[in-house]
């Protein structure tokens, strides 16, 4: 019988995790053998055996069973950049018409569901179906329920036959290895010989918008693209800032207690909820939780906003953009390192030693970003990103740090050689060789305007998408952040230990001083820093198509070679997965557009242009003629002409762009000459939609949307 928990009723804190099968569960329910195997396992300090696995296969079968699942299904991420799954039941014949429930330590530890329909990259070819999954011990393993029934699901990593990643969490865990092998080195060096364990961490602040479920089922664009393809702006907009962390209305204040509930169930602590600046767009931010359980959680947000909002007769759209002219949604990706003795490696201390440590990992990060940016701005390349990036309301496609005057101060004196400075209290700091400063805690204000912004014991990865996996800009980080580390724990393990102190500040000098063109603390918004940003040297990748670019070169190749993370056909297979993405992206968009204009917009304007016409001649029959209305009957007439032309070029250069085989060059094509033809079709469209009848107009527009809840 399921016991599906009524949160009407039931304490937060007995609730909380109920659908997990957290390690809390498992040393509850575990033998303390099997237990510590597990978490040895976890820890990367076993390999997991398959005795152990039949004992968790058979507690976690009960747990899922006594709470009303007949079904389990290894949960994964292809490279769709969503998840999937493949239900299998418990249920196995004994001969006599009768089923016992089953669930063996292999059927845990593997899977193999048909991998001929994800996208390889060329990988594989189509008629080798064979694709694995394998139970990824680092992420709880959790359960969906609704009221149709509950699943068992098993977070897993995905690989081809011949061992190729086929997904997103293989690449992350790889690179969680490197980096902590890395960041351990270091910490070696520095004379730290009891942390066993560096890992990182990270907390996605989920945007996202919500609108009528009525008025989403009469906007195609919607449906199947996740954004309006067209739209005109309403008189009132964003620009009185009255959304911004104002009262939440009672409809969305239900849907968010109903969303914080079924996402503490399942153990993802959903702490902070508010209005964002557009009208009905609004924000979760989860606490920080090691990266590839933040990563399966995330995904579980984002279908769990979609569900719930359903049920509230509402629709969540993740869409970057989904409406034009107000503000998009990022997923602000806040990472940090930390140890297994719970030091936060970002975090300054007051001594010399903690102060060594953080200024030394800090000036990695800067140089990593400074040396990666291309490969980083590769990370968040997608079409729908490419409508946010840079529109005054999310970071530049200029990657740069935010470091705040302190501690920019305190950087640019050690570069500089200079052997004293000021604290953000104003009082005098020393700068030795022997001695680095004693840094206050909070070294630094926000910047809203920065792609990569220290917020004071973390740095927040703002250009990352609303709809993404941050699996990718993870992964990435990760790697960029470890070929740094090596390099400076090559020159530390190279010294003696009577010049450690003395070679930890001559790399600091030498990096930062070296890479601190990255640093700026004004306003990304401005022409101004696009200018000074070009000056510096710094890449300004405006388009998914050429940020892309950068994943194939051999700098890259061998970046994620030297540290096992992706083999030079896992990363060309991404590169072409990726930009055929971005060509069908914007080949269904065209499609709904031409659609739309051609099906419901050209009609409902000739409608009504008619009607203005057959009105006119009745006025001009009493000599009542209106100037006015004859004005604006041509000027309808005026834009259903280029509407029409520009509707056939779109059909035009469409047809052209599909015919492309290069995925390169297709995408290219995409982007130069399909997508200013859809933007010269939306621009007369949204003309017309403020000149046609309201009655007439076969879409709901924005003001219903954005202002109706």
């Amino acid at each position: 019988m399921s016991s599906i928990i009524d949160f009407t009723k039931t304490p937060v804190a007995e609730m909380y995790g109920s659908n997990s099968f957290s390690n809390a569960v498992m040393r509850e329910r575990l033998p303390k053998n099997i237990y510590k195997e597990i978490v040895a396992v976890q820890n990367g300090e076993k390999e997991l055996t398959l005795e152990v696995a039949e004992v968790v296969a058979a507690s976690m079968r009960d747990w899922a069973i006594a709470k009303g699942a007949s079904h389990y299904t290894h949960w994964f991420h292809p490279l769709t950049g969503l998840t999937a799954e493949k239900h299998d039941s418990f249920i196995a014949p004994t001969g006599d018409g009768r089923v016992i429930m089953e669930f063996s330590g292999k059927e845990l530890v593997k899977g193999e569901p048909d991998a001929s329909s994800f996208p390889s990259g060329g990988l594989r070819a189509t008629f080798e179906a064979r694709g694995y999954t394998a139970w990824d011990v680092t992420s709880p393993a959790f359960l969906k329920q609704d009221p149709t029934g509950t699943t068992l699901c098993i977070p897993t990593a995905f690989i081809s036959y011949y061992g190729h990643a086929l997904d997103k969490k293989v690449p992350l865990l790889r690179a969680m290895d490197a980096l902590n092998k890395q960041a351990l080195r270091v910490l070696r060096a520095l004379g730290n010989e009891t942390a066993t364990r560096v890992f990182t961490t990270v907390g996605p602040e989920q945007e996202y918008f919500l609108v009528d479920q009525a008025y989403y089922n009469k906007r195609p664009d919607l449906m199947l693209t996740g954004r309006t393809v067209f739209g005109a702006l309403p008189a009132k907009g964003q620009e009185m800032e009255d959304h911004y962390f104002g009262a939440i209305k009672e409809r969305v204040a239900g849907f968010m207690r109903e969303l914080n509930m079924e996402l503490w169930k399942v153990g993802i602590a959903a702490k902070t909820q508010h209005n964002e600046v557009a009208p009905n767009q609004f924000e979760l931010a989860p606490v920080y939780a090691a990266t590839t359980a933040a990563v399966d959680a995330n995904q579980i947000v984002m279908e769990t906003i979609r569900s719930v909002a359903r049920r509230h007769g509402m629709e969540g759209l993740l869409h970057e953009k989904p409406f034009a002219g107000v503000n998009g949604s990022g997923k602000h990706n806040n990472w940090s390192m930390s140890t297994d003795e719970g030091i936060n490696l970002f975090e300054p201390g007051e001594n010399p030693e903690s102060n060594a440590r953080f200024l030394l990992f800090t000036a990695a990060v800067v140089e990593a970003v400074d040396r990666y940016a291309l490969l980083l701005r590769s990370s968040v390349a997608t079409s729908a990103n490419d409508h946010r990036l840079g529109a005054n309301e999310a970071p530049p496609a200029i990657v740069s740090i935010f470091f705040g005057g302190p501690l920019t101060e305190i950087f640019d004196n050690i570069a500089e050689g200079k052997s004293s400075g000021k604290s953000k209290t104003g009082e005098k700091i020393t700068l030795g060789v022997t001695s680095l400063p004693a840094l206050p805690k909070d070294v630094s204000d926000r910047n809203r305007t920065s792609p990569f912004a220290f917020t004071g014991n973390k740095f927040e990865f703002r250009m990352v998408g609303s709809s993404q996996s941050i699996a990718t800009p993870n992964t990435f980080l990760n790697v960029a952040v470890a070929q740094v580390l090596s390099e400076f724990a090559d020159k530390l393990e190279a010294v003696s230990k009577d010049k450690k102190n003395e070679a930890i500040q001559n790399i600091i000098k030498e990096s930062y001083g070296k890479h601190r063109k990255v640093v700026f603390n004004g306003n990304g918004y401005t022409d101004e820093w696009v200018r000074e940003a070009e000056r510096r040297g710094l890449p300004n990748v405006k388009n998914a198509v050429d940020a892309l670019s950068v994943l194939i070169r051999s700098e890259t190749v061998s970046l994620f070679e030297t540290h096992k993370v992706l083999s030079k056909e896992e990363m060309e297979s991404r590169y072409h997965i990726y930009l055929e993405k971005y060509s069908k992206q914007i080949n269904i968009e065209a499609g709904v557009i031409i659609e739309l204009a051609r099906r419901s917009i050209f009609p409902a304007a000739s409608s009504y242009a008619g009607a203005l016409a057959r009105d006119a001649a009745a006025l001009a029959a009493i000599g009542a003629a209106s100037a006015s209305q004859e004005k604006r009957s041509k000027r309808i007439a005026e834009l259903l002409g280029e509407l029409y032309d520009e509707t056939a070029k779109l059909e035009g250069v469409l047809l052209e762009a599909q015919g492309i085989e290069d995925a390169a060059a297709q995408a290219k094509s995409y982007f130069e000459k399909v997508r200013p033809i859809m933007d010269a079709v939306r621009l007369r469209v949204d003309a017309l939609e403020k000149l046609v009848a309201k009655d007439f107009w076969p879409l709901p527009g924005y003001e219903e949307m954005l202002f109706k809840l």
